[in-house]
């Protein structure tokens, strides 16, 4: 399948096709048919992992030869994308509102979250902080984020989902902290984004300002990025911490009914998110420092996950929906703490 075949045509601009092309992993051999999952921008080798599996799986139950192809970028911008033409059959994001954008455009079934286990949730994680060799800060939660001492690194949470969570994470630490009290936690958050040496606009470019810059004293990202950039970049100079309070970060998937209608992929975009379920899925998904729920992947991998208290946005801000339009919409209460 060519690239411009995914789109619809004419539905599309030069500009944007060309744009999405760049992050769609083209397979190497020809097939039957021929599966696109559309992802969240550090989920490339993850999905790589994946893929080949679920090739064999399928071939093996039913005698097809088929292929998956990825597209990958921000999780908003990529359900954009599909609400723009690009014929996705599968998502897998890292935030729920975008998932849910795609069932509010028709896209997605309304009761998405119904069709899988946990939510439509097979993997999660939480926010962890990434600090140099022997961590010289001393840093262990969030209140030690507020020194003025310590600098930090993580994505704009206007731009980034992975920064949101960074976000609210620290949040739901003060509300605890401060017994819901809305002055002290508002001070709480002054100083903890007061403290941001950089905000980039995804996890990629954070990496790089902490990374290869070595801008500040600590990054934060999701649990499972910061052990694999640790595992990349050099485990004798990184320390992972994580928290002992954090906040649930949950990775929606769901099947884009009406392209895989079309494509006539029905059957096999069911069965590729039920197959992040399995035991073998679940095992990769460890591997790459996921949380998962397969109870005997969950007992082989358990020395790799230290115990914290995963806070749940519809617990601490009520909804999605409202953690959005109070704290990151324009105007709301992410501006009006960043003002000096």
């Amino acid at each position: 399948m060519s690239a411009t075949s995914l789109f619809r045509r004419g539905a599309l601009g030069a500009s944007l096709a060309a744009a999405l092309t760049a992050g769609v992993v083209t397979p190497s051999v020809a097939a039957e048919r021929e599966l696109l999952n559309s992802s969240y921008d550090i989920a490339r080798e993850l999905f790589s992992a994946i893929n080949p599996e679920f090739i064999a799986h399928w071939q093996e139950q039913h005698g097809e030869e088929i292929d998956v192809q990825q597209s990958h970028g921000g999780s908003s911008a990529q359900a954009r994308a599909i609400m723009q033409g690009l014929r996705a059959d599968v998502v897998t994001y890292n935030q729920v509102t975008d998932v849910q954008a795609l069932a509010d455009d028709g896209l997605v079934a309304e009761d998405w979250q119904d069709a899988f286990d946990n939510n439509a949730s097979p993997y999660y994680s939480t926010t962890a902080f990434l600090v140099r060799k022997d961590n010289p800060k001393g840093i262990e939660s969030w209140d030690d984020l507020v020194r003025e001492d310590v600098q930090m690194v993580f994505p704009n949470p206007k731009t980034s989902g992975n920064g949101r969570y960074t976000y609210l994470a620290a949040w739901g630490f003060a509300e605890e902290q401060f017994d819901g009290d809305e002055e002290q936690i508002h001070d709480f958050m002054r100083t903890f984004l007061r403290n941001v040496a950089v905000f980039d606009t995804g996890g990629r470019g954070a990496t790089t300002s902490f990374i290869e810059r070595g801008i500040g004293d600590v990054l934060i990202s999701f649990e499972s990025e910061v052990n694999n950039i640790r595992g990349e970049y050099g485990s004798d100079d990184y320390e992972v911490i994580v928290p002992p309070v954090s906040i649930l970060a949950e990775f929606p998937v769901a099947v884009v009914g009406p392209n895989a209608e079309r494509n006539g992929n029905l059957d096999l975009a069911e069965a590729y998110v039920d197959y992040l379920y399995s035991e073998d899925a679940q095992r990769q998904l460890a591997s790459f420092n996921y949380r998962v729920h397969h109870e005997a992947v969950v007992e082989e991998f358990a020395d790799q996950f230290p115990e914290t208290e995963l806070l749940r946005v519809e617990d601490v801000f009520g909804s999605w929906d409202e953690a959005m339009e109070n704290h990151f919409a324009n105007g709301a209460l992410l501006d009006q703490l960043q003002r000096r």
